[in-house]
């Protein structure tokens, strides 16, 4: 049988090596050597020897994602083989987090991670009840984490004195030692005559980065 769909572009390897890889745009590939952690309902294919077990969060995370809807429901993927992991056909990218780093990633844009690294659902300091999530959550440790985007993201430097404003349901993370607040670029007038639709913003200040997407938040899907 021929046919471009069987070019190497298209074509599943074996791993040489444990751990993630982009498998292509839409879709990453896990080798997996013992454990490792997945957003729940993103597995698309895998083979070898493997389980797929819900992971919870802790009593405080569940609290959490109970009252803002936010946070993340993942499984526990252990033992040997492949398996590759997509959402949406939203597109994939590989962070590489170092120790001392501390990334701040909103749920909805985690697809997977190796156990190396740590997250906790933390309160987004100055951000009030408003917007994309009073809660984020936090990387830290070492590893990779995979993450997905609607489109492709923009990454925006923080610099000191020149802090970025960026609209509450397009932003798909920040480093984790920026300051955060609300900001309101729009006057009480505006907001009588019927407002812009873009009257509170994320206002991050410091030194680092913020990833955004190029669209605001769709509706999320209810969860099966």
């Amino acid at each position: 049988m021929k046919s471009d769909l069987f070019s190497s572009e298209h074509l599943a390897e074996a791993a040489t090596f444990p751990g993630m890889t982009l498998q292509n745009a839409k879709s990453v590939k896990y080798a997996v050597n013992g454990e490792m952690h997945a957003r729940q309902g993103s597995m698309i294919a895998f083979r070898g020897n493997l389980q797929f077990e819900h992971k919870g969060q802790g009593l405080g995370g569940l609290l959490k994602r109970a009252v803002t809807g936010e946070g993340l429901a993942l499984m526990a993927v252990r033992g040997q083989g492949e398996a590759w992991f997509a959402h949406e056909a939203q597109n994939c990218f590989i962070v590489e987090v170092e120790q001392g780093d501390a990334l701040t990633v909103n749920g909805r844009n985690v697809l997977c991670f190796d156990p190396t690294l740590r997250y906790e659902i933390k309160t987004v300091k100055g951000a009030g009840m408003t917007g994309g999530g009073l809660f984020n959550s936090v990387f830290t440790g070492h590893g990779k984490i995979a993450l997905v985007c609607e489109g492709t993201p923009i990454v925006i430097p923080v610099a000191l004195h020149e802090p970025v404003f960026v609209d509450t349901d397009a932003v798909v993370g920040w480093s984790e030692q920026l300051q955060t607040s609300l900001h309101r670029s729009q006057s009480f007038g505006s907001m009588i005559r019927g407002g812009s639709g873009e009257a509170v913003q994320l206002k991050l200040e410091g030194q680092g980065f913020v990833i955004v997407r190029p669209s605001e938040a769709t509706p999320q899907k209810p969860a099966n």
